[in-house]
C-alpha cells in the first residue's frame, strides 16, 4: 500500500496517530478509533501497522460478539497477505464457531460500521419532538441509583425550540458535577461504558476548525456537539451525550460522510465550540 499523504498533511496524521494509539491502548475494543488508527497508518505507507491494527480491529470484534464483522476483517487481510498464519488460524476458529451458532449471524449483531446512533431520515425538530436522548439518560442515572429522579430534572435542560441559541447550552453532566450531584469523571465513564463510546482528550486535538463551521452554530450550540476533524470519508464528532438521536440526526443532514462520535469533557468541547463561531 502506497502512502497518500502529501507533506502538509503529515504533521496531522502523526499526531491523529499518536492520539489514537493512546486511545485504542486504554479502549481496546473501540474499533472506530482502530479503524482511523489504521486509515492514518495507510496513508503514511506504514503497511505493517495496517497489519497489525486491522487484526486488533478482528480481536475488538471478536471481544465483542460481532463474529462477522471479525470475519469480514479477517478476509480482508488475506486479500493482500493470503498466507499469514495467524489470521487464517482466527478465521478457522471463528467460521467454526460461528458455524455452530447457526448459519446466519446473529441479529443482535452490529453492523459494521454503525456508531451508537442509527441513521434516520429526519428534518431538524422545530417543536423539541425529536429524541434528544433524555429516556435513556434518566435510565443510566436514576435507575441505577447514581441520582435520585429530582436530581435529574433539576439538571436536564430541555432546549427552547423557538429561538436558536447564541452560545453553547451547558449539558446535563456538566449541571450534575456543579451541583455536586456526581463527579464529571464518573459520569464520563458511566457514559463511556453504556453507549461504547471511545474518550478523547479533545484538548490535546488540533481541531479542524474550518470543518465545524460547516455545521449550523444551532445544531451545535443547542445539543453541544461539535465536529472536530475529518479523515477519508469519517467525520469525528465530540459529544457529552451519545444517545442524543435529534443531535445525530441534525449533523447527518449536513454530510454524506460516516459520522463517528466521540465522548469529550463539557470544558474541552465548550472552549473549542467558542474557537469554532467565534
Amino acid at each position: 500500500m502506497v502512502g497518500s499523504a502529501n507533506p502538509s498533511e503529515e504533521g496531522q496524521l502523526a499526531q491523529t496517530i499518536e492520539m489514537f494509539e493512546v486511545i485504542t491502548q486504554s479502549q481496546p475494543q473501540d474499533y472506530q478509533s482502530l479503524e482511523i488508527l489504521k486509515e492514518a497508518y495507510a496513508k503514511l505507507g506504514r503497511e505493517q501497522d495496517v497489519l497489525r491494527t486491522a487484526k486488533r480491529i478482528a480481536q475488538a470484534y471478536v471481544a465483542m460478539g460481532q463474529l462477522s464483522s471479525a470475519i469480514l476483517e479477517y478476509e480482508s487481510i488475506l486479500q493482500r497477505y493470503p498466507d499469514d498464519a495467524d489470521v487464517l488460524t482466527a478465521l478457522s476458529e471463528l467460521e467454526s464457531k460461528a458455524n455452530s451458532l447457526g448459519a446466519q449471524p446473529s441479529l443482535t449483531e452490529v453492523p459494521r460500521g454503525q456508531t451508537t446512533f442509527t441513521r434516520k431520515k429526519s428534518s431538524r425538530s422545530a417543536t423539541g419532538d425529536g429524541d434528544d436522548g433524555r429516556q435513556m439518560m434518566q435510565k443510566i442515572f436514576v435507575d441505577s441509583k447514581v441520582i435520585n429522579a429530582a436530581a435529574f430534572d433539576q439538571c436536564w435542560v430541555t432546549p427552547d425550540f423557538n429561538s436558536a441559541p447564541g452560545k453553547p447550552l451547558q449539558p446535563f453532566i456538566q449541571n450534575l458535577a456543579e451541583k455536586g450531584l456526581n463527579p464529571l469523571e464518573k459520569s464520563l465513564r458511566l457514559l463511556s461504558e453504556k453507549s461504547r463510546l471511545g474518550f478523547l482528550p479533545l484538548e490535546k486535538y488540533d481541531i479542524d476548525l474550518e470543518l465545524g463551521r460547516n455545521y449550523p452554530s444551532e445544531t451545535c450550540f443547542r445539543w453541544f456537539v461539535l465536529p472536530f476533524d475529518k479523515m477519508s470519508k469519517s467525520i469525528m464528532v465530540a459529544t457529552c451525550n451519545p444517545f442524543n438521536r435529534q443531535a445525530a440526526a441534525e449533523v447527518e443532514e449536513v454530510t454524506k460522510s460516516r459520522i463517528i462520535w466521540y465522548l469529550a469533557s463539557p470544558d474541552d468541547i465548550s472552549k473549542c465550540l467558542k474557537k469554532v463561531y467565534r
